[in-house]
């Protein structure tokens, strides 16, 4: 199963070149430390939340904006070896000391992937997820988000992913746990869908709610839907 290295940050719009450019710049780095996949996107329809939201989740201002941004690894033990060689390697102080955000308030956890469909390629647009569910309700979850990933396929998506926390820290400043609001008993989960364009999103979208088959049961959903966090997101970076 993929292990993935999260992260949500909030840039200052002006920075997205220096943002692009410092990615570009680490992505190589990853790579060599035993990353399979780095993926870096831009927010672009990231909406306001009644519950909470991504801006919420790392305190964005007003003149940033939010980035969803993921490692791909082969496994938890891949992801340790490299975050050891990440701390110790020159190269990554030495970009860590220049980085065009506030790195105290980026969002950063390990999650093993639970549900894995499509394969990897080149996303021309991704929709974004952060769930709290109840731990006791991981199987429900799953088979809920099966039954959608196939709906997703259906209507275009070229990869879901849905991934359940397992090293998931807390944050002096920010946290996974504290954007979701998420109890003492609960998950965060980190996922997305890969589409082939905006446009192609744009129009599944309507089709996919429209479609009996993901009609909700509010009455036995496995987790709180209200504190679920989404948004859509343009890749800058995907190597």
């Amino acid at each position: 199963m993929t292990y993935v290295e999260g992260f949500v940050a909030a840039v200052p719009a002006a920075n997205k070149e220096a943002y692009i450019k410092h990615a570009a710049s680490a992505a190589p780095l990853f790579k060599e430390f035993g990353a399979n996949r780095v993926v870096e996107t831009w927010g672009d329809d990231v909406p306001d939340g009644k519950v909470t939201d991504f801006k919420r989740a790392v305190k964005a201002k007003e003149n940033e904006v939010v980035v969803f941004s993921w490692l791909e690894y082969p496994s938890r033990q891949a992801r340790d070896a490299a975050n050891e060689r990440i701390t110790n390697d020159p190269r990554m102080k030495e970009m860590g000391a220049s980085m065009p955000f506030d790195g105290q308030r980026m969002i950063i956890g390990g999650f093993v992937s639970i549900i894995d469909e499509g394969a990897q390629g080149t996303p021309g647009y991704v929709d974004s997820y952060l769930v709290p569910v109840p731990t006791a309700n991981q199987s429900a979850y799953r088979e809920m988000a099966a039954k959608a990933a196939a709906v997703f396929k259906e209507y275009g998506a070229v990869r879901i992913v849905e991934a359940w926390g397992d090293d998931v820290p807390d944050g002096k400043v920010t946290d996974f746990k504290g954007a979701v609001k998420a109890t003492g008993d609960e998950k965060v989960v980190y996922s997305w869908i890969e589409w082939p364009s905006k446009a192609h999103r744009d129009a599944a979208w309507p089709k996919i709610m429209a479609d009996a088959r993901m009609k909700a049961d509010h009455a036995n959903m496995p987790f709180d839907g209200q504190r679920m966090i989404f948004g859509g997101f343009s890749p800058v970076l995907n190597s």
